[in-house]
């Protein structure tokens, strides 16, 4: 099977970065302020992707279930966390092999996009500081629009800019995105590295495999060796 690729959409956390370090140090400020005891970072790890005021209620709430968490003492809660998380992100990494990928697909006159639920305010000045950001045409942050992931708003706003293949992590993003698009293809993080040899491979998810063609429909050439870290 074979499709036209024009826009390649990705997430970020967890498929472009690792921003778990400064998110987490970022929600043990906001705790320690509050007179609470810091989560640390592997609870916080369990608690990302599904945008900042959602990971604050988490982290109040001590797991997933937010429920029962003042709606007030949550709105001071990500005001405290947005101050310190704009403060540093020097922890965050790029994941190995992700600025060959994006350096590729660029060399190949594939445009880049992305939609994060990270806020758009902190969304560019990352990225450059990751000094990935020259590669993305459009981006879409978790505040851009009304709706945040996994409501189909962002991509369905993105995929009337052309034919898309996406690239996320988490599963309920990759079902949302396979809900969405259709019959295009829906990959997980694992296919970045795939894409450096010539093939996208299926996700957990179970998405297909297929050469990936460029914008006339014709396989892409062998992009060089991915580095062996970013």
């Amino acid at each position: 099977m074979r499709f036209q690729v024009k826009v390649v959409m990705f997430d970020l956390d967890g498929t472009l970065i690792d921003s778990v370090p400064d998110l987490a140090a970022a929600v043990d400020t906001m705790l320690l302020s509050l007179g609470r005891q810091p989560a640390g970072i592997e609870a916080v790890r369990e608690w990302v992707g599904n945008g900042a005021p959602v990971l604050v209620r988490r982290a109040l709430a001590g797991g997933i279930d937010h429920s029962a968490v003042d709606d007030v003492e949550a709105e001071h809660a990500l005001e405290v966390f947005m101050e310190a998380y704009g403060a540093s992100h020097e922890l965050t990494v790029v994941y190995p092999g992700v600025r060959d990928t994006l350096k590729w697909l660029q060399k190949q006159g594939v445009a880049m996009a992305l939609i994060t639920n990270k806020p758009e305010r902190f969304v560019a000045p990352l990225l450059d500081q990751m000094k990935i950001g020259r590669y993305f045409k459009w981006i879409i942050g978790g505040d851009t629009l009304p709706q945040k992931k996994p409501d189909p708003a962002a991509l369905e706003f993105a995929g009337r800019v052309a034919t898309l293949t996406a690239i996320a992590d988490y599963r309920e993003h990759i079902e949302q995105l396979k809900g969405v698009l259709m019959d295009q293809y829906v990959l997980s993080k694992d296919a970045i590295f795939a894409l450096l040899d010539e093939r996208l491979i299926p996700s957990s998810a179970g998405s297909p495999s297929a050469n990936l063609p460029d914008a006339n429909g014709v396989a892409l050439p062998a992009p060089p060796d991915c580095e062996a870290g970013a």
